[in-house]
């Protein structure tokens, strides 16, 4: 998080806790800019004190005869980490990492630097054109490497490891590639940072009290993720100070950040010692417990950083009240009959919550009570209804995402507001009467009762998944509603930024995403839990990932996404999202000339699906795969066997031929 404490030069960003031209910084005593650095940081550790006095002093040795500026903990605020120095001279931006005693260059400080490199190139205004050059210093390393410079495509080049000997050579070297005009100081610095943070960064920047304005964008297009915020926060109090009981909707496209917005709200009132004291909750079983994992971790280490006793199950036990899973609280609230402890609470995705018939089935069968009538929206209103005073609801609603058999969808939480809940004041998205949110006749009826209010600021219109493209929900909506000119000119749109490739190839579409990738950008497998048939090529869905190893872990564990060999499919990887994504497209859904035929693997054969809502959650899979990657995807369509009657290339060459109707290119790896 930026410093409270502004630097005392005139020339630095607020970004940085020291920055100067180069000239100045070589005059400046060593004593003086630790004395400085210390005030941004403010309690640091010895250890710290040694690496800046190393830096300072390597660089005012190096830097001699070199004419820019240079910025010592450079603030990236999407990583909740800081660089060491910035670097400006001439037409390059130098990210420059130190690691201070180590003899050897790991690759996970190689990918740190690049990552760094990456998060300015993408999120900060005045690097976006720029040419960034990642350097990692290894003070100890007892041989030096040739200095290879390699740039992509967008001017960002793969981190050079170097030897301390090497640094000048290596400016030198990069210098005489990079043919550009020289860097405005002034301009670059004033530069806004609009980051499109995961949702698994977002939640450690949160927790860690950093304001949602702080890690996401801020520009025109998606001001209203902070205006949501703000008017959650607002009917809060007005629940509080009028005693009122309020339950509102927040809609929005995929990606928009609902779940954004609701942890916000719940980590602005997680302290139960506060009468808004919030609870998160979701019936998304992978998200809850990637999401308390990661937090866990997070919270692990910035502890042991603090030279504190940081113990994982005490800190674990505190995030498990902060996030919970939604059937969890319910039975809680079954088994006590008294008011929550909490008076605000966020249903996230909200319509996925369960029916009459699927949680009366459930509470027969699993709580011992064949009487209950209420559906789950229903109960769990009711339970904060106990409350005598006031109380909030928070419902987060996503529109085609209904995937499991038995979800509700959003009519029920109005419906159980409209019939038992008269009382309840009604904050509704103005964007719920869309086809997509399936609110039914139950929207109708709340516009003639009393306490309801329709408030555009309660719908995200933009989807913040992808920065590098903000269409591709709709791209996908128009593939799967075989509208075929949408989709291409949605296509057209955002393919310039946002690669999407098809193949009949799982090598070549592995290939194509392992070099697509850089630093620790995330990547991995994706199929339907309906892909019976794509075991011929080592993919088989009746393996179940542990969202937390696939989610979390790196790239040289076996069980993590990187690995591209367990797939993931759309109850593990809803709500969540990766860097690039490949999805794998079974017989399961086909195209068939005009439409979608869709089919269920029973015994040795493919049957189709009559069922109209079967046929939704099936197509939702499908939309939820083809939503999760931020920055570009492959799609793999097998080229079946013609010896294996459930692998016919009829099942598969129509699909395929679809699609690159639609104008997706070809992979090549």
């Amino acid at each position: 998080m930026d410093s409270p404490n502004q630097p005392l030069t005139a020339t630095s960003p607020s970004r940085a806790w020291y920055g100067a031209p180069i000239s100045e910084f070589l005059q400046t005593p060593q004593n003086i800019i630790v004395g400085q650095l210390t005030i941004g940081g403010r309690g640091v550790d010895d250890a710290q004190l040694v690496s800046w006095s190393y830096q300072i002093h390597f660089l005012q040795s190096e830097l001699r005869g070199f004419a820019g500026h240079v910025y010592f903990e450079f603030s990236i605020p999407r990583m909740g980490r800081r660089v060491d120095v910035i670097l400006l001279i001439g037409p390059a931006i130098f990210v420059v990492e130190f690691k201070v005693g180590a003899s050897q260059f790991d690759q996970t400080a190689l990918n740190q630097v690049w990552d760094y490199a990456l998060d300015l190139k993408n999120f900060h205004a005045t690097s976006h054109r720029a040419t960034l050059v990642p350097m990692l210093i290894a003070s100890g390393a007892t041989t030096s490497k040739a200095v290879a410079l390699t740039a992509d495509h967008d001017s960002v080049y793969r981190p050079i490891a170097v030897h301390p000997n090497g640094f000048k050579a290596a400016l030198e070297a990069a210098l005489a590639a990079i043919s550009a005009e020289s860097m405005n100081a002034k301009s670059w610095a004033s530069g806004s940072y609009l980051p499109t943070p995961t949702i698994i960064e977002a939640a450690r920047s949160l927790y860690a009290r950093h304001s949602v304005e702080n890690i996401a964008r801020n520009d025109a297009g998606a001001k209203n993720l902070q205006f949501t915020s703000k008017k959650i926060d607002d009917l809060v109090e007005e629940a509080r100070a009028n005693n009122y009981k309020i339950i509102c909707f927040v809609t929005g496209v995929p990606g928009a950040g609902k779940t954004l917005v609701g942890l916000n709200v719940a980590t602005q009132h997680r302290d139960k010692d506060l009468p808004t004291h919030a609870v998160f909750l979701s019936g998304n079983g992978p998200l809850v417990a990637v999401l308390r994992e990661a937090l866990t971790r997070d919270e692990f280490a910035r502890q042991k950083s603090d030279n504190s006793k940081a113990r994982k199950g005490v800190i674990r036990e505190s995030i498990k009240a902060f996030i919970q899973n939604v059937h969890h609280f319910r039975d809680d609230c079954l088994d006590d009959t008294g008011a929550p402890v909490e008076h605000v609470v966020i249903f996230d995705e909200a319509q996925r919550a369960w029916n009459l018939k699927q949680t009366a089935s459930f509470m027969s069968r699993k709580k011992g009570r064949p009487d209950f009538s209420q559906s789950e929206p229903e109960f769990l209103i009711s339970c904060m209804d106990r409350h005598k005073d006031w109380a909030v609801i928070v419902c987060l609603v996503g529109g085609g995402q209904e995937i499991n058999t038995g979800e509700a969808g959003i009519d029920a939480w109005i419906e159980a507001i409209n019939s038992k809940f008269p009382g309840w004041h009604m904050y509704v998205s103005s964007k719920l009467d869309d086809s997509e949110y399936a609110a039914g006749m139950a929207l109708e009826q709340c516009r003639q009762r009393p306490f309801t209010h329709f408030d555009a600021c309660l719908h995200l219109g933009v989807s913040m998944r992808s920065f590098r493209a903000e269409n591709v929900s709709g791209f996908v909506k128009a593939l799967l509603d075989c509208e075929r000119e949408g989709a291409r000119k949605s296509l057209a749109e955002l393919i310039t930024r946002y690669p999407i490739a098809v193949t009949r190839d799982l090598s070549v579409a592995k290939q194509w995403i392992r070099k697509r990738a850089r630093g620790s950008e995330r990547y991995g497998l994706l199929a339907s839990s309906k892909a019976q048939r794509l075991k011929p090529h080592a993919i088989d869905i009746r393996v179940e990932i542990d969202p937390v190893h696939w989610f979390l872990n790196e790239s040289n564990d076996t069980r993590s996404s990187y690995y591209l060999e367990d797939a993931a499919t759309e109850f593990q990887v809803q709500g969540l999202e990766l860097d690039w994504t490949c999805v794998t497209w079974d017989g399961d859904l086909r195209f068939n000339g005009e439409g979608w035929g869709h089919h269920d693997f029973r015994g040795s054969q493919w049957c189709n699906i009559h069922q109209r809502e079967s046929r939704l959650y099936l197509r939702n899979a499908y939309r939820v795969l083809l939503t999760r990657a931020r920055q570009g995807m492959v799609i793999f369509v097998p080229p079946g066997d013609p010896e294996d009657a459930t692998r016919s290339p009829a099942f598969y060459d129509p699909t395929f031929e679809y699609l690159v109707d639609l104008g997706i290119p070809a992979a090549t790896p």
